[in-house]
């Protein structure tokens, strides 16, 4: 068996030179005529961002990041022709610590196989789940998904068994399986991820979905921004219908199922089911009233079910290892694991998988490394994306499950955790995701194209310090308002950023309207920079960076700056090496 060398090209690996890092090895392979002992796997991303990831597999394993291109030739000589370790790419504690304490089954084979060939997939029991299912009474098929107690990952948490049920109860023969990677909340990259790593794990979820609920035909529904998972999802789809998973009486079955792939346009509202829907059926993406549901009126007014991307990849471990195994992973309410995308302060941005239950700080502060910034304070999360709500220090033992997370005013949502150190303003923060929101939002309903304009529009008076007391008011009054009357989910959660920062951070809104102050230093209208004379060095170097001319200085006097020409760009206050900015 040859000697492998698995080289990370998903997203992250291609923008850091996975592909030239690859070439370069082959070069290398060729040139000390090792090509019948070594074989290059490109894989998808791992999940932890230090690419590119070189693991090579030999009489040991080792693995080597940040590698660039012109480190293949230096890790080449060493370790391959040598037999020494690289040592200044070698992968150091920090990388061992992120994977140690993950439980990886949804994200079991990004960074191991081939995404590009089936038969990669096969060797790790590819499809295997399926000829299983084949073996199965559609109503067993049923039973192990809901017993396993398998909640959809897309940030609903609602049974998927019983979804499925809907679906499999629904009278007609024309029915739907449409997966939902429609990922666009602000740093959550899951999704993108496991399709670019391991797109036959969705479709064999998929498949199996569709032969529970009798089903024939499926849509995945994936944003155009992510080119290199629809590129592999077709790969795997053809490869998929060559070898007998998809297509016409699959594994000489009488059951059938043909996929397509719908490229969204890049709306966050097409996340909802029924603007998904909307979207398929070359209509604008746009909410409707609920019921009926999808599961029994859907796309074409056909039964259709809809599950997202980790919902689906968790299918053929349950099949394969059965419900109870699934069921004893987690808490009793929310069992398996969920994977989360860390992103913000944080010392390890990444994909992480851990059991359900683990606690916001073993997160944090296990696989996710710490804050980038060891001289600042841990402040808060943000969990559920723009949908989501910021939580604070004296929460952060809370358990991440459904029930946990939903009774802090925060939603686990898809798997999206933004970390925040006390650099970042908490008011801000809401501001920055109600305008994603208000520029996300179809504009279909008053409460949510009028509401969340009006409160975006009060947290920038609050912002560039002309906030009233009457405005925290205005926002505790408007935001349930729109939690009850918004037609879909993007207008009913949007206000929880504010609900989340007004409850758990008040004095900060306190600071801004009365103090006309941000802790944080963040809100541009709220700062006012000055030269501290005894600590000016008269070196000059805030009066090179000032692009506006508001700093003031002579050769050996001290700096001034005038407060009328000053934009607070902060460029002075980055430029002084001497603290004598504040």
């Amino acid at each position: 068996m040859k000697n492998k060398i698995l080289i990370c090209v998903g997203t992250s690996g291609l923008s850091a030179g996975a592909n030239e890092v690859a070439d370069n090895f082959l070069s290398e392979l060729k040139k000390h005529k090792l090509s019948d002992k070594y074989k290059i796997i490109k894989t998808g991303d791992k999940g932890l961002f230090v690419d590119v990831i070189v693991e090579i597999i030999d009489s040991k394993e080792t693995t080597y990041i940040n590698v660039k291109p012109d480190d293949v030739s230096k890790i080449f000589n060493s370790h391959i022709v040598k037999n020494e370790l690289y040592k200044k790419r070698l992968a150091n504690e920090n990388y061992k610590k992120f994977f140690k304490d993950q439980k990886r089954i949804v994200l079991k084979n990004c960074g191991e196989i081939d995404p590009e060939k089936i038969d990669s997939y096969l060797e790790r029991d590819g499809y295997k789940a399926l000829q299983k299912t084949f073996k199965m009474s559609r109503a067993k098929v049923l039973n192990e998904v809901t017993d396993s107690g398998l909640k959809g990952r897309g940030g609903g948490g609602f049974s998927t068994g019983v979804k499925w049920g809907f679906g499999k109860k629904a009278n007609s023969d024309t029915k739907y399986i449409i997966c939902n990677a429609d990922e666009g909340d602000p740093g959550a990259f899951m999704d993108r991820s496991i399709l670019e790593s391991d797109p036959h794990a969705v479709l064999e979820g998929m498949i199996i979905a569709g032969y529970t609920i009798g089903a024939n035909n499926g849509y995945i529904y994936c944003r155009a921004e992510y080119p290199l998972a629809i590129k592999r999802l077709n790969i795997a789809i053809d490869q998929a219908k060559e070898r007998g998973f998809l297509g016409n009486n699959i594994l000489g079955t009488d059951f059938s199922f043909n996929l397509k792939i719908k490229a969204g346009a890049g709306a966050f509202v097409c996340g909802e089911e029924t603007a998904l829907i909307a979207s398929i059926e070359g209509r604008r993406g746009r909410p409707k009233s609920r019921p009926p549901f999808p599961a029994n009126q859907g796309l074409w007014e056909y039964p259709t079910i809809i599950n997202n991307v980790e919902t689906l990849a968790n299918i053929r471990h349950i099949i394969i290892n059965g419900s109870k195994w699934f069921a004893s992973k987690g808490t009793e309410n929310s069992s398996g694991t969920k994977v989360f995308a860390l992103a913000g302060k944080i010392k390890n941005t990444g994909l992480v998988e851990v059991p359900m239950g683990t606690t916001i700080k073993e997160l944090v502060f296990g696989p996710g490394g710490g804050l980038s910034n060891k001289r600042k304070k841990f402040k808060a999360v943000q969990l559920g994306g723009p949908s989501g709500g910021c939580l604070p220090e004296s929460l952060i033992d809370t358990p991440i499950d459904f029930e946990s997370i939903n009774k802090t005013g925060a939603i686990m949502g898809s798997g999206g955790m933004i970390v925040m150190d006390e650099s970042t303003c908490m008011v801000d923060m809401a501001k920055y995701f109600l305008k994603f929101t208000v520029a996300e939002s179809c504009g279909k309903c008053v409460p949510c194209r009028v509401g969340l304009k009006r409160m975006l529009e009060t947290l920038e008076t609050i912002t560039d310090g002309k906030g009233e007391q009457e405005h925290i008011e205005f926002l505790k009054e408007m935001s349930p308002t729109i939690n009850e009357t918004s037609l879909c989910g993007l207008g009913q959660t949007a206000p929880n950023p504010v609900l989340t920062t007004l409850k758990y951070f008040p004095e900060e809104y306190e600071e801004h309207i009365t103090d006309k102050k941000c802790r944080s230093k963040v809100c541009e209208s709220l700062l006012e920079f000055e030269v501290i004379p005894e600590k000016c060095t008269k070196c000059g170097l805030c009066f090179k960076a000032c692009p506006t001319d508001a700093l003031e200085w002579k050769k050996g006097e001290v700096a001034y700056i005038n407060k009328d020409k000053c934009i607070k760009c902060k460029a002075c206050f980055e430029a002084c090496n001497f603290d004598a900015i504040i």
